[in-house]
């Protein structure tokens, strides 16, 4: 008995479906009814191969946004410096442009950290196990478990990625908000060439994180099989799968619904789900509406003011 009614894709919110891998992943389950583990081994062999291709392609990626991200950060920059020396701008109104900037730069020095580490460590595991993927269940066990820890600092890098997007585009709109305090100011900024690299991480920043998260997915492809059928034979899995005999299913009335004889699978942890990291992504974007609110409120003031309300 097979029940894949946790197997499935999200469409849409009311559209479920299953990925070509899902789909791949069940016949795997069929084969190894069958007894065809070679079939089984091979399924592996083809997801290990493709993490290989899809981790050499991380590196080129990377750099493209990584160029994008340090023009901008220069302009912005250049800009920061350049406002100090308008008569007209405050010393407290460039504040904290320069704080997020700081900020920004403080990641980007952490993210090149983890990166360059990743990306050796990343290419240290393409020449061990890529030149020919593993195709014995030992090796392909020994495989996924050194690929374990660099699954996990690909996801932190993702959002790393994330962050240097967000705080980027932060500080370009306090740089927005200076050129609109002094006409001057649009002279050190050219508000359409920046906003023009922003959309151009934003896009680059799509492409990075869907290459990284792409290496995790085929990780979790492989996890998945290996987890549920270790020694790569047909075993009992609460919840997907059992082999039953007519005398069981006599027992249970003749009855041929899979939930009856496999039971229910615990819930499943989604692993991509970070709260302390949407916690701060949440607390990013309060802080940036309570400063719109707190500068339309003294705009309203004003305005009242100049009415004589």
């Amino acid at each position: 008995m097979l029940d894949a009614r946790n197997i499935y894709r999200k469409v849409t919110r009311k559209i479920y479906d299953f990925s070509p891998e899902q789909l791949a992943n069940l016949t795997a389950i069929v084969w190894l009814y069958r007894g065809e583990q070679a079939k089984f081994l091979g399924l592996v062999e083809e997801y290990f191969g493709r993490l290989c291709v899809e981790i050499a392609a991380i590196p080129a990626d990377l750099a493209t946004f990584e160029a994008t991200l340090a023009d901008l950060r220069g302009k912005f920059a250049a800009f920061a410096d350049s406002v100090k020396d308008l008569d007209a701008i405050t010393a407290e109104q460039p504040r904290p442009l320069v704080d997020a900037l700081a900020e920004l730069t403080e990641a980007i020095g952490a993210y090149q950290v983890d990166r360059t580490v990743l990306l050796v460590d990343l290419t240290t595991f393409l020449k061990q196990y890529c030149a020919t993927p593993p195709a014995t269940n030992a090796t392909q066990h020994r495989a996924r478990q050194a690929f374990e820890p660099l699954a996990e600092r690909i996801r932190g890098l993702v959002k790393q990625v994330d962050l240097l997007y967000k705080l980027s585009a932060r500080v370009g709109q306090l740089a927005q908000k200076l050129v609109g305090v002094e006409k001057e100011a649009a002279e050190f900024h050219d508000r359409r060439a920046v906003n023009k690299l922003i959309k151009q991480l934003d896009e680059e920043r799509k492409l990075a994180v869907e290459q990284l998260k792409e290496t995790t997915y085929i990780h979790r492809q492989i996890h998945w099989l290996q987890e549920r059928f270790p020694e790569a034979e047909i075993v009992a899995v609460l919840g997907l799968c059992k082999v039953v005999g007519r005398a069981e299913i006599e027992a249970a009335d003749w009855s041929l619904t899979p939930g009856r004889y496999v039971g229910v699978a615990p819930a499943e942890v989604d692993e991509e789900f970070d709260f302390e990291q949407t916690m701060k992504d949440i607390h990013l974007e309060l802080a940036d509406l309570n400063r719109e609110a707190v500068e339309l409120a003294a705009r309203i003031h004003e305005n009242f003011e100049e009415l004589g309300i």
